[in-house]
């Protein structure tokens, strides 16, 4: 999944999306709670995971200069069956801290990084609105039955005794059809 993408996409502020979508775009606390609050049934299914190289915009985020392998899980989290979000986490491979999290099936994350431990730092958000040509774009488009031509999306990067965590979460526009 390695693919040219502008760092500068990214930005510290959310971009302007659907007025029902904005919430759960700049959620400061867990996706999955806000998803659950739906009174949908939400779950998990994991589409890929393992290996994986990291993307030109994650590389700063772990500290790196060029490809490497990192330990990668991709999601599709859904309401009554509809894909809603997709999510991208990476680690470093064998991280003794975050593989364990990362292999967890289809069991959500955030009911971990946002559980009662207080040794897990959030930093900020970043924002983007994912264009064709962005891999995440790809990945979003596998389970959106319309295509859009641009995706929403927010990042962050999470810490664990020094070590990297890093979550991009993809809005699917199917997410409105489930807010009132």
């Amino acid at each position: 999944m390695r693919a040219m993408v502008n760092e500068s996409v990214w930005r510290p502020e959310p971009l302007p999306v659907a007025e029902r979508i904005q919430p759960f775009l700049a959620e400061p606390g867990s996706l999955t709670a806000r998803l659950m609050a739906t009174g949908h049934h939400f779950a998990v299914t994991v589409v890929q995971q393992g290996d994986d190289l990291a993307l030109d915009d994650e590389l700063a985020l772990f500290g790196l200069d060029g490809p490497a392998p990192l330990l990668a899980r991709q999601v599709a989290l859904t309401l009554d069956g509809t894909p809603v979000v997709v999510a991208r986490s990476l680690s470093r491979p064998a991280c003794p801290v975050w593989t364990p999290v990362l292999d967890r099936g289809n069991r959500s994350l955030g009911l971990t990084l946002f559980g009662d431990s207080t040794a897990i730092v959030r930093e900020p958000l970043q924002f983007a609105m994912l264009h064709e040509g962005h891999p995440l774009h790809a990945l979003a488009r596998q389970h959106d039955p319309h295509v859009a031509a641009r995706y929403p999306a927010r990042r962050s990067r999470f810490l664990l005794e020094g070590k990297a965590l890093t979550v991009c979460e993809v809005f699917l526009p199917a997410l409105e059809t489930f807010l009132s």
